[in-house]
């Protein structure tokens, strides 16, 4: 997985557990593409205090999600559904009777809500 995406999905499942100060220089930092010159400026604090507060919230983010690996959980179960999808495709262009469309239709509405709940 692609490090920014990896570190944005880390931050959605447990920035919470991040105090706010952590939290605003981490977004500011990551997803804002801030220098840590201009996050200093902005917080009134020294470069190599922001570079620490980033190390820190990202070593924290590692840590909780090998303690309750949400974000693995996530992705499989993102996985699954759109693994369901795909044997409902295969079943459609196999099957003709019309009570096996109606139920793999419904089975499709199931699948796509836990997509979209994710």
């Amino acid at each position: 997985m692609e490090k920014i995406v990896e570190r944005g999905l880390l931050y959605d499942f447990y920035k919470e557990l991040l105090t706010s100060h952590q939290r605003s220089i981490y977004e500011e930092a990551v997803f804002q593409d801030l220098s840590l010159s201009e996050i200093a400026d902005d917080f009134s604090i020294s470069r190599q205090g922001v570079h620490d507060i980033i190390k820190r919230c990202d070593k924290l983010l590692y840590e909780y999600e090998e303690k309750l690996h949400l974000v693995e959980k996530f992705i499989k179960i993102q996985e699954n559904a759109k693994e369901i999808n795909l044997i409902l495709d295969e079943m459609k262009q196999i099957g003709e009777h019309d009570l096996l469309m109606q139920k793999c239709d419904e089975i499709r509405v199931l699948s796509d809500g836990m997509i979209e709940e994710l």
